[in-house]
């Protein structure tokens, strides 16, 4: 029986790391930055107010209240201004550029607000409101590191310093299929024994989660030869082929004979419990990871080793979810062996349990934000006891 890391490894070693594309920075959210981006200019680009209020200079408001001609109106924009003249200020806004001279910005709110003669009835330290040029970050220097991900900051940063592309990972195309003779597609009569097919749904949305673009390869038939040959039809353009259901030790396994028979696909026991039963290997140099069909015991095995596996690929520099410790709020038992990844909810540092540890209690999942990880070696925890948690859908990412 493999570990959990062994069969996390060997996932992970099918996926070559994927190829650059450079993109509009418009269009790279929720890309991964393949090439660090270096600021072209500092941040602020020059010295500005962080303030409504008055350009000043501190030696003026030695004594106060003091009233001060207004020398001039200095808006957000203006591009070029004039030194400013001892015993006068200048009325400024909030990122318009310092003239030479002032140290201090006067907020409105410290005065009387006139455009014409000013009255200052209070006033701070010299360097108040300022910002300086560079102070965020100076030219030439790296903004955001390859690997990074790119969310609505990352973008506002790398058109504040002035890029208009980014060399970005390309998206890995993942195949997913689903197998199972009693599938139905959802919103169709059900028979005695039929369920609706969900899992390629939950496999697509888990896919585009972890980054990559995901096609549906609907309702293949269960004959083995059929299997192939509609299975190899759609890989010419598949980088990773996920398929759920077909890998156990039943009668009827499709996914397991039908691979087998090209000798390039290994099925095993990982030490886990929901999701023991696996495989992985390649179809026509194509990589392939199977997963067992149970709802839970599909996606706790997406997660666990196809998502760190394709945000490898993609370049992340931390692939894996955000952990955390946490407090349990009831007891728990796991079976002795197994790593346990349990349904729970995370809430301030505390988890309780969500549902049953079965596989099948797809409506226990949906309300999770996290799985609780036990030990292969600990069969029981009692209320109280820490316990490391995979902060999953829901919860802080």
């Amino acid at each position: 029986m493999r570990t959990v890391e062994e069969h996390q490894a060997a996932v992970a070693a099918l996926l070559a790391p994927l190829g650059e594309e450079e993109v509009p920075v418009a269009a790279a959210h929720g890309r991964v930055l393949a090439r660090d981006v270096t600021a072209g200019v500092p941040l602020p680009g020059f010295d500005n107010s962080a303030m409504d209020g008055y350009a000043a200079r501190a030696a003026d408001l030695g004594r106060l209240p003091v009233r001060l001609p207004v020398a001039d109106d200095l808006p957000a924009g203006r591009t070029g201004v004039d030194p400013l003249q001892p015993g006068t200020v200048q009325r400024i806004m909030t990122g318009a550029l310092l003239p030479p001279g002032a140290d201090v910005v006067v907020p409105v709110e410290l005065t009387d607000a006139a455009t014409d003669v000013v009255e200052i009835r209070d006033a701070l330290a010299a360097g108040t409101h300022l910002r300086r040029a560079g102070e965020d970050i100076t030219a030439g220097t790296v903004a955001l590191e390859a690997g990074s991900p790119l969310g609505a900051a990352q973008l506002g940063l790398a058109a504040a310093v002035g890029a208009r592309t980014l060399w970005v990972r390309r998206r890995p195309r993942v195949l997913v299929l689903s197998t199972g003779s009693e599938l139905v597609e959802p919103g169709e009569p059900l028979l005695p024994g039929q369920v609706y097919e969900s899992n390629s749904l939950l496999l697509c949305a888990a896919v585009e989660d972890a980054g990559g673009t995901a096609r549906r390869l609907h309702f293949v038939p269960d004959d083995v030869g059929q299997f192939l040959a509609a299975v190899r039809a759609e890989l010419a353009d598949a980088d990773l082929l996920v398929t759920s259901g077909g890998v156990s030790a039943g009668a009827y396994e499709v996914v397991k004979d039908a691979f087998r028979t090209l000798g390039t696909v290994e099925f095993l026991k990982v030490a886990m419990q929901p999701g023991g039963p696996q495989g992985c290997g390649t179809v026509d140099g194509v990589p392939v990871v199977t997963l067992p069909g149970n709802p839970v015991s599909s996606f706790v095995s997406f997660e666990v080793f196809v998502r760190p596996a394709l945000r490898q690929a993609l370049g992340h520099a931390a692939p894996g979810r955000l952990r955390a410790p946490a407090v349990l709020t009831a007891p728990l038992r796991s079976p002795a062996g197994r790593r346990q990844f349990l349904r729970g909810r995370y809430d301030a540092g505390r988890v309780s349990q969500v549902g049953g540890p079965g596989s099948h209690l797809v409506a226990h999942l949906a309300r999770a934000n996290c799985l609780v990880v036990v030990p292969e070696d600990v069969t029981e925890l009692p209320a109280g006891a820490e316990v490391d948690v995979v902060l999953i859908e829901g919860a802080l990412q």
